[in-house]
């Protein structure tokens, strides 16, 4: 199947027909091909985008809610034809994708929906001055969002939904490994009758198409979610430009866990948190610390419920961890438990790709787990974002804490115990935009999303995220 670009409401071939493979992850075959997009495509979605801009920022708040709601529902209706999309694009379960991909992205458009009819405008009284100043916040223009691979619809919406909400029009890429449910975006935007040019899509390489987004004169903000080293180039390039920047970028996230936590909880919750989407979410917590008396046992009962975890085609039910993106990403997976192995990591169980019966040239692998002997070591310090994890002992909470914010990224810790003070002093001094006590991944859409150091700039989410995609203006009225 050939995927086309999504400009202005129409479905369009690259202008210079050149097209790149599109590999299903769980038996390695080309099902499709994409286009590889070139700077005159991109300058098309810009025209179309600037087009539809007076018009749609314009449009009143309750039409857009009206429309974004449509959507929701469009992508709601297609649960089954997307998650099948999701699955067949980047390996993961069909299950997953049903239960929270697919979901996630008509919760995304349906919270912004809502969150735009609330967010309102400030005004202060200057007293003794006669005078009043108001606070407008007005649409950017045309801006771009760049989405990553582990997460494709959910991702490519949480940008797009804030960004069309706030009256802007968008120039969208999403991963050129992952393009099909953006794909299939397009089509569910025009049912539910969003006006051509208020969302435009292009396909193709991050080095070319994703670099004539974020160098184009015009385009006046850049949202981003994807690699720390691929988020330092935008920055390089943008920044001089003054364009507004949003980056979500990596993590090598901490799970602390103390003995005096809910023990059965805790475990049943750090298998998920450790290999949930092959382990290729930015918020896994791939670095496990667990307190020195209950180490052994944790070790023993982890290592125990990880070995029962099943590696299949992602179709099956009883699937628990699917194929990972790319020959290459599975490539890079395996050098890093080589290089465990290397630094006196012990390989507890995993570690192997995995051969699937019928799908013998899928990109499989089994969940891995390395006892390490020390932080410093470099798959305690880089991000593999693979089913990959480690675990060591504490034996302070000082130590673990100098562990946790040794790494140069701080997007999320978990933290798990049942001591107030303790929650509230680490909660405090860890370095990391989400803390999680007691749980993983749960997210309310209306709280600050985003890292801090080496795992990006600005926030996302509820209110932040309309923020980010106004720029405020102050008028003084003296009376």
């Amino acid at each position: 199947m050939n995927i086309k670009n999504y400009i202005n409401g129409n479905f369009h071939n690259p202008s210079s027909n050149e097209w790149i493979d599109n590999f299903c992850p769980a038996n390695g075959d080309i099902y499709g091909q994409i286009p590889n997009s070139s700077k005159a495509d991109v300058e098309n979605a810009y025209i179309a985008a600037k087009s539809a801009f007076p018009s749609w920022s314009r449009t009143t708040l309750e039409e857009r809610s009206r429309i974004l709601l449509k959507i929701s529902e469009g992508i709601e209706a297609n649960l089954d034809k997307l998650a099948k999309a999701e699955s067949q694009d980047n390996g993961k379960p069909i299950s997953l994708a049903k239960a929270i991909d697919i979901p996630r992205a008509s919760s995304n458009f349906r919270f912004f929906a809502n969150a735009i009819t609330q967010f309102a405008s400030e005004s202060h009284e200057s007293v003794g001055m006669n005078a009043i100043n108001y606070t407008l916040r007005q649409s950017i223009g045309v801006v771009g969002c760049i989405s990553p691979w582990n997460l494709p619809l959910y991702l490519f919406t949480w940008k797009i939904a804030p960004a069309i909400a706030a009256g802007n029009c968008v120039v969208a890429k999403p991963s050129e490994v992952t393009p099909m449910t953006a794909y299939l975006l397009g089509e569910i935007c025009n049912e539910a009758g969003l006006p051509k040019g208020v969302l435009n899509i292009v396909h193709g390489l991050g080095t070319s198409t994703g670099q004539a987004i974020i160098e184009h004169p015009d385009i006046k903000a850049i949202s981003f979610t994807g690699g720390t080293a691929t988020g330092a180039h935008i920055a390089r390039t943008a920044a001089p430009m003054f364009k507004k920047l949003s980056l979500e970028l990596g993590g090598k996230n901490p799970n602390i866990i103390f003995a005096d936590c809910d023990y059965d909880d805790m475990l049943k919750t750090t298998v998920k948190s450790s290999f949930a989407n092959q382990g290729q979410i930015c918020l896994c917590g791939s670095r496990i610390f667990v307190e020195a008396s209950i180490y052994e046992k944790f070790k023993t009962d982890f290592v125990k419920k990880v070995k029962q975890l099943k590696v299949g085609h992602p179709s099956k039910n009883d699937t628990n961890i699917g194929a990972l993106v790319s020959k290459p990403h599975l490539e890079k997976v395996m050098d890093y438990i080589k290089i465990a192995k290397e630094e006196n990591g012990k390989i507890l169980c995993g570690g192997n790709q995995v051969t699937v019966t019928g799908f013998e040239n899928g990109y499989y692998l089994e969940p891995t787990v390395i006892e390490v002997p020390t932080d410093e070591c470099r798959v305690n310090q880089e991000e593999i974002f693979g089913p990959v994890v480690t675990i060591m002992p504490f034996k302070t909470e000082d130590d673990v804490l100098q562990m946790a914010n040794k790494v140069k990224y701080g997007l999320s810790a978990t933290l798990w115990t049942n001591d107030l003070k303790r929650t509230m002093r680490m909660s405090h001094q860890i370095q990391a935009g989400i803390v999680w006590v007691n749980t993983w991944l749960m997210r309310d859409l209306r709280t600050p999303f985003g890292g801090m150091k080496a795992s990006g700039v600005g926030r996302e989410g509820g209110f932040e995220a309309l923020r980010f995609f106004t720029e405020p203006k102050n008028v003084c009225i003296k009376y």
